[in-house]
């Protein structure tokens, strides 16, 4: 094998373990949750979505959640509560999750393009976070066919979990600025 070839097999066997590693760590995160009030529980899920866009960009961020969703949709309970199968995904948390998609997709495109400058990236973070929300709202008031409005919607799955995903963001963005040179490589 020449010197060019194995480059490359070494950056693919990195980007394999980066992925996966994201995959495993938004698994994890998801499991550490706190009930609240209107049964959607606060999970650690979107800080690690919007961790894995920061730090492997789009493409790679993206990956890392599809696979976790992938994992997820066959059964493996890696959604909240220990769940799993497609089921989680029909029921009314699984607008959230296909939101995390495209929170990755945004985040890690901003963050790619701006190397992870402070003010971008927080603002990245924070509007793919929106980007869920909306997700997640729209797939709340189709899952009850109309009966909720989006006002209570809004009030029921934004308005509450808005100062955590404020503190998600604060801490995704330390920690993606501390770990940016070590996992870029």
């Amino acid at each position: 094998m020449n010197e060019k070839h194995k480059k490359t097999a070494k950056n693919i066997a990195i980007d394999v373990a980066y992925v996966s590693l994201f995959a495993a760590l938004i698994a994890v995160c998801t499991w550490i949750s706190f009930p609240f009030a209107s049964g959607i529980a606060v999970t650690l899920q979107t800080f690690a979505v919007i961790l894995a866009a920061a730090l492997l960009g789009w493409k790679r961020g993206t990956l890392s959640v599809l696979i976790y969703i992938a994992l997820g949709a066959v059964g493996v309970p890696v959604f909240s509560g220990f769940r799993g199968g497609l089921s989680v995904l029909g029921g009314v948390t699984g607008g959230y999750i296909v939101g995390f998609i495209f929170t990755a997709l945004l985040v890690g495109i901003v963050c790619e393009k701006t190397k992870l400058k402070t003010l971008p990236m927080i603002l990245s973070m924070a509007a793919g976070i929106l980007v869920c929300y909306a997700f997640g709202t729209a797939w709340f008031c189709i899952y009850f066919r109309g009966d909720k409005t989006i006002g209570y919607a809004l009030l029921t799955c934004v308005v509450p979990y808005i100062p955590f995903d404020a503190i998600k963001v604060a801490l995704a963005s330390l920690i993606a600025k501390r770990l940016y040179g070590k996992i870029r490589s």
